[in-house]
């Protein structure tokens, strides 16, 4: 028995619907949105005396279900379908006196005017609305018209659908155009995926008269977790939020199907603004062996920590849920705008939602475990908001890190999930002979200044294979009266441990060593403040540390950031002197306040774009010929490789270096091309 039409127009054709019902017979047909699910939304708008009006009700039990549960009785139910008008009347007639079924065209309908309080329409607008072509637009806005002319003012047309792009546009923009209030509700969906997949919407579009130059349209989206409805600024941003919630039910769908074989990322936002709250990501390993107890898990992301490696790419993520033994691992990443109540909270927040991530296979009634390192949401605090006019929107954060590290972080929100620059802070240290005091502790505030920077803290594995090669420049000596003595490394040592790549043989190598004073408490070798080298941080000043002296430098840093580098360089290199270019000059205002940079006769700031400024420096016909030495430190796939073509000519001594950061294979290889380099 073939029940579907011969192309989509026929879905307008009475004579297909009275072919279509003598063919089904007596049972029911739901297009979609069983009575359960629509009565939530349809309590809030119809009420027990309103004259409700049902178009194209079908054989649907909908008018049936309403009468026999007291929400409204006096309801009037037409179709263009002769058989399905009979069938119902004679369904009705004894059970439902108060409830009719017309035969009609709801194109061209017999009541008067502002008749009803209430039009009420399942599926018979989607079921017109198949395309838009210029007749079926047509159709659309004269059933739209009828609906208009038979609504009172304050009236509600509810119109239950499946919500498609061009249908949804449709009507939001010819009502809002009058003058109505518009709101689409999304239904509280079956927990039985198989039934139906997509989300069923109901439109309420509220009659109000239409005033010229009176206010603007108004048009807000209710989801089904909550009832109060979000305001939206357009018709494209509520066709694009509805657009959203269909996507994510498509997802659930095939995640409750199938393992995901790529990792799977989404946002879900906050109720009250429609930020982003949490940045969820599904990873399932499927080489882990399955047991009872290790389906499905949560991993909540400690604030601050989300850019790590471990939590912040797949390769990692992937690892993570290895490691922890679940063959599916929802990680959930906290946003810096948003408050958290604890652990608890979280999990109270996001138990609902999480399930519908579910794999298949779930025993019933399994508890999911919500884990996390150390067990707490960890510690996030913006110090400073701004906007630069180069740079965009940025923060200034200290976050906690393992145990009781904690970091100041710069971040550009238009790329917010990657730290720009990172500080270690120092804890504050009592002067000699104070003592702790626990009463009138205030808590620091964004007004104080900043913390102690530790200023022997190198944060990216970049800056310290730069710092290891700027070594090789020169002979550094111990601080005077290290009592330390002891331990050299030669520079092949230190760059194939900290670079990662074996070195070329270099001019003279075995020449020139680099002291390193051995740390009597350490059975290895000491360390410049190089954080991961030893595992120990000294302190400028501390009887372990000492200042590479040796040949004097001339080091150009393009790019300040926080300025954790030149500082480095210029605490620890004695003889160097550091010129560092930036391009925005609200950069140096970031580094001075937040991240204890200062500039003296050594270091000196020139606010300007590198390639603008390299490029004069190579037509004023500088070179490292009359500096002992040079060190250059562009980003190479910022600067881009043009950048080279003024750096070669600075460089024209061969022991003398230029470390770039290079990220692509491209970048490298013309670089190394270049300078005749290795990779």
């Amino acid at each position: 028995m073939d029940l579907l039409p011969r192309s989509p127009a026929e879905f307008g054709s009475a004579r297909y619907w009275d072919r279509f019902f003598r063919q089904r017979g007596q049972r029911p047909f739901e297009w979609y949105g069983a009575f359960p699910e629509l009565c939530p939304v349809l309590h809030k708008y119809v009420r027990p005396r309103d004259k409700v009006l049902v178009v194209g009700c079908g054989n649907s039990e909908l008018s049936e279900q309403m009468y026999d549960v007291g929400m409204c009785e006096d309801i009037v139910n037409v179709d263009v379908s002769d058989a399905v008008i009979r069938q119902m009347q004679e369904r009705s007639r004894t059970k439902r006196p108060k409830m009719s079924y017309l035969l009609m065209d709801m194109l061209q309908m017999d009541f008067p005017d502002a008749h009803f309080q209430v039009v009420l329409d399942k599926g018979t607008l989607d079921a017109i609305l198949t395309d838009e072509e210029e007749a079926t637009l047509a159709k659309v806005d004269k059933m739209f018209a009828e609906i208009s002319r038979v609504l009172q003012v304050g009236g509600r047309y509810l119109c239950v659908s499946l919500a498609q792009a061009h249908v949804l546009k449709k009507a939001v923009e010819y009502f809002s155009q009058e003058g109505w209030v518009v709101r689409v509700h999304q239904v509280a969906g079956s927990r039985d995926k198989q039934q139906f997949v997509l989300p069923v919407f109901i439109y309420v579009m509220t009659k109000f008269r239409k005033i010229p130059g009176s206010a603007p349209q108004i048009l807000e989206i209710c989801p089904e977790e909550q009832d109060k409805p979000m305001r939206v600024e357009s018709v494209e941003r509520l066709v694009a939020a509805v657009k959203d919630r269909q996507h994510y039910a498509l997802l659930c769908s095939q995640l409750s199907k199938l393992p995901c074989g790529e990792q799977v990322s989404l946002d879900l936002c906050d109720k009250e603004s429609g930020r982003p709250r949490y940045t969820l990501h599904v990873v399932d390993s499927p080489s882990v062996k399955s047991s009872r107890d290790n389906h499905f898990a949560i991993f909540i992301i400690p604030q601050g920590r989300e850019t790590e490696w471990l939590f912040g790419t797949e390769e990692g993520r992937r690892q993570l849920a290895t490691s922890a033994g679940f063959r599916r691992l929802v990680t959930v990443a906290l946003h810096r705008e948003q408050h958290y109540e604890g652990m608890a909270g979280i999990q109270a927040e996001l138990s609902g939602k999480v399930m519908e991530l579910a794999p298949p296979g779930l025993p019933a009634r399994q508890q999911v475990p919500f884990v996390s390192v150390g067990g707490d949401i960890g510690v996030r605090t913006v110090r400073h908001r701004d906007t630069s006019t180069l740079s965009g929107e940025y923060v200034i954060e200290d976050v906690k890190g393992d145990g009781t590290c904690y970091f100041r972080r710069l971040i550009f929100l238009r790329n917010r999930n990657v730290v720009q620059s990172e500080a270690r802070l120092l804890a504050p240290m009592p002067l000699p002979g104070q003592k702790k005091r626990r009463k009138d502790k205030k808590k620091p505030s964004p007004t104080e200044p900043p913390a102690a920077i530790d200023k022997s803290y190198l944060c990216c594995e970049h800056h310290k294979a730069m710092v290891a090669g700027l070594c090789l420049l020169g002979g550094p000596n111990p601080l005077p009266g290290d009592k330390a003595g002891g331990g050299r490394l030669c520079p092949r040592q230190v760059w194939g441990r900290h670079v990662g790549v074996p070195m070329p043989q270099l001019p003279g190598e075995g020449l020139s060593w680099l002291g390193y004073p051995m740390c009597p408490s350490q059975s290895g070798l000491g360390r410049v403040g190089l954080d991961g080298w030893c595992g120990h941080s000294y302190p400028s000043g501390s009887p372990w540390c000492f200042l590479l002296a040796g040949t004097p430098l001339a080091v150009l840093v393009v790019g300040l950031g926080g300025g954790s580098l030149p500082l480095f360089i210029h605490d620890y290199f004695s003889q160097a002197h550091v010129a560092v270019v930036e391009i925005d000059p609200s950069m140096l205002e970031v580094a001075t306040r937040w991240f204890g940079f200062s500039q003296d006769d050594r270091m000196q700031v020139h606010v300007s774009d590198g390639l603008d400024y390299v490029a004069k420096l190579a037509a004023e016909g500088i070179t490292s010929q009359n500096i002992p030495g040079t060190l250059s430190i562009p980003v190479g796939d910022v600067l881009g490789t043009r950048a080279l073509d003024f750096f070669h000519p600075l460089l024209p001594v061969p022991t003398h270096l230029l470390p770039c950061v290079a990220t692509t294979e491209l970048t490298t290889q013309t670089i190394c091309t270049r300078f005749c380099l290795f990779h």
